[in-house]
């Protein structure tokens, strides 16, 4: 790859004012130790990354997805890193069972694995330093994302418009950039920033484009960084950066608070459910109540939350498999009936049969719960049966968070189950591939793609 190294320097330069936030957050994440149990953790989660990108195939939106990628590399020639990483990225983000940082409210591994694995192999990368890439595009990413404020995420998907900024750094990290080409890359990452809830009225597809569209947008901004393509430094707290235009509650302070806190991709949880993570906590307490309840007939149901959870999944009636993925009210009623809750307890017959008790299940913002999020995502299922029995169970977290982590055992079953529904004949060549990569070993070939 011919650069034009010389047009910017390579370290940052020393200004006469205070750096910008994305100069520091470059520096701080390049200051951060990486221990072998940090790259462990890296591969674990991006396994559960690929296994996401190979089971999205097995979908209507991943079967377009591939259709589109097909028509575009009709040739012999290989496709585009940037290409790569939007269409893995997006198969990724469809079957909502990719990971999430709570404290940001982004999904970093559709967005960073997706760029790190597609720019390391198309530059022959080894393990470690996929893995380092992995850690820097996510602590990138949630740390832009614990900034913006709730009222952001109202209207904007934090995983699309933060996730570029994870990206990029990523990308940085893969091609070997100097800091001031990082901070162009962030800056012109940050530049690109998009993704509206909008979509949620209609249960359109355009979730999976967010991922896709922020994979590949810090990829080709840290590409452009590496031919000495300039970014704004201050694409953050600018008069007219990120957070004027789209943040009015942020706390740009966020960016480098703790810095020695361990990295944030050890922060981050893995979903145990193929439903929005704001539904979790829910399921998580109604699945212990399903067991108390022993089939007896059920009344009513009230679940507490948080405001997060309504915003995004108050939804009574779910007519289709994404609706119902986006709904409390179905979640709660299949996790009380169903004997598990995996890809079908949201499909058509699933819905049908949970839906009378959909209808029953309320669902407010209340206590302790609201002013927890978004640092906890916590739930309470009160139950009350035909026979006036009244039956509560609280989640403080949701299974897979932090507090209550996925054992690796766990985790690898997981990247299993979505390996086999995604008519993987072999699934123990990839996860077997992927977690070599912590002790060095090469890139898996994924195929399908």
């Amino acid at each position: 790859m011919t650069t034009n190294a010389a047009a910017r320097p390579t370290a940052l330069p020393e200004a006469a004012g205070k750096p910008s936030l994305t100069q520091g957050l470059v520096r701080l994440i390049r200051a951060k130790p990486v221990t072998a149990s940090d790259l462990e953790a890296a591969a674990l989660f991006m396994l559960d990354a690929i296994a996401n990108i190979l089971a999205g195939r097995n979908s209507e939106p991943g079967q377009i997805l591939l259709a589109w990628s097909a028509e575009k590399t009709r040739s012999n020639a290989e496709p585009d890193p940037g290409q790569v990483a939007f269409l893995m990225g997006a198969l990724c983000h469809i079957l909502e069972t990719d990971d999430l940082h709570r404290e940001s409210v982004v999904h970093p591994g559709c967005v960073v694995v997706p760029a790190a694995f597609a720019l390391a192999r198309h530059r022959r990368a080894g393990g470690r330093a996929l893995l380092e890439a992995v850690l820097q595009g996510f602590e990138a990413t949630t740390r832009v994302g614990m900034a913006v404020g709730p009222a952001h995420y109202r209207i904007w998907h934090n995983t699309a418009t933060c996730g570029p900024y994870g990206s990029a750094m990523a990308g940085a990290a893969l091609l070997g950039l100097g800091d001031a080409q990082a901070v162009d890359a962030l800056g012109n990452a940050g530049s690109q920033s998009a993704g509206l809830w909008q979509f949620l009225e209609t249960g359109a597809m355009t979730k999976h484009l967010h991922a896709g569209h922020a994979a590949e947008a810090g990829l080709k901004a840290a590409e452009l960084a590496a031919f000495g393509f300039s970014g704004p430094p201050h694409i953050l707290e600018g008069e007219k950066g990120f957070f004027r235009a789209a943040c009015p509650d942020a706390d740009p302070d966020a960016v480098l608070r703790a810095p020695d806190a361990p990295w944030q991709l050890v922060r981050t949880s893995i979903k145990p459910w193929p439903s929005c993570r704001h539904t979790h906590p829910a399921i998580d307490a109604a699945e212990e109540l399903r067991v108390r309840i022993a089939g007896r007939e059920i009344a009513s149901v009230e679940v507490d939350t948080y405001q997060a959870a309504l915003d995004v999944c108050d939804r009574p009636v779910a007519t289709s498999d994404y609706e119902a993925k986006f709904s409390l009210q179905h979640a709660v009623a299949a996790a009380l009936t169903l004997p598990q809750v995996d890809f079908a307890a949201f499909g058509p017959a699933a819905r049908d049969a949970c839906a009378a008790l959909a209808l029953r299940v309320a669902i407010a913002a209340n206590e302790p719960y609201r002013s927890a999020y978004p640092a906890a995502w916590g739930a309470e299922v009160r139950v009350r049966l035909a026979d006036g029995t009244a039956l509560s169970v609280a989640r403080s977290n949701a299974k897979g968070d932090p507090e209550a982590p996925l054992s690796p055992g766990e985790m690898i079953a997981k990247a299993r189950m979505l390996l086999a529904h995604g008519g993987i004949s072999d699934p123990d060549r990839i996860v077997e591939g992927v977690l070599g990569l912590a002790s060095g070993g090469a890139l898996p070939e994924l195929p399908g793609l």
